[in-house]
């Protein structure tokens, strides 16, 4: 790609539309910075030489005009001395740097208008730096708190995933609960009766064993008295 194709497709350029398409903006903003500051270089280089050509075809072109006028100056002092056949000679010399003329003055309009589109795309390219390195800070702020806020929804998704899982445990926890409360209801039906008899037979065997605990002391008391 030829300098000139690629200033032109730096002027055509649309920063905010490439950013937009780029996956990762903060590297994309870095990336066209130092392609534009390593392009920059060799903009000046060539805008210098195109301008240092429009001057060159300038300064020749007024050089021409000014032989011609030089020419015509001398044709006239010819005349004046009565000498014709000279002042013929220096017309004709006029007349050939008049066609030279139109030549250089062709030349010299390309040569202004490459200048021209030149100084355009410096201006282009030094602007767009500019605009790049005054929005870069922001821009990559703006991306970090993006990829930050990304994360943050996908943790939160992934709690929302527990919430449902500690919910379907719950779920299982009351099921086994109900199992076990169900057992425990089956196992009491299947004992059958209770038979109290025993209970209560030992309870008044229990007393009888105090009376005669009692009336051992009192013997002893007695015996002592």
């Amino acid at each position: 790609m030829s300098i000139i194709t690629r200033f032109k497709d730096i002027m055509s350029s649309n920063i905010n539309a490439l950013l937009d398409k780029a996956e990762n903006p903060e590297k994309m903003i870095d990336q066209y910075l130092r392609n534009l500051n390593k392009d920059l270089g060799k903009v000046k280089s060539e805008t210098a030489s195109v301008m240092a050509e429009e001057q060159r075809a300038n300064r020749v072109l007024n050089e021409c005009q000014e032989e011609m006028e030089k020419m015509e100056r001398y044709a006239i002092k010819a005349l004046e001395a009565g000498n014709e056949g000279d002042a013929r000679k220096f017309l004709e010399k006029k007349g050939t740097l008049a066609t030279k003329l139109s030549e250089l003055e062709a030349a010299y309009q390309l040569a202004a208008t490459n200048s021209k589109q030149m100084k355009q795309m410096h201006d282009k390219l030094v602007g767009d730096i500019g605009e790049l390195e005054s929005r870069r800070s922001m821009l990559k702020a703006k991306w970090s708190v993006a990829k930050t806020q990304e994360k943050m929804n996908k943790l939160g998704a992934s709690a929302a995933d527990s919430s449902n899982t500690i919910s379907a445990f719950g779920r299982m926890e009351d099921k086994v609960n109900r199992a076990l409360d169900e057992a425990n209801a089956m196992a009491e039906l299947n004992a059958g009766p209770k038979d109290d008899i025993e209970e209560l037979t030992a309870k008044y065997d229990e007393t009888s064993s105090v009376d005669n605990e009692l009336a051992a002391l009192k013997a002893k008391i007695q015996n002592n008295g």
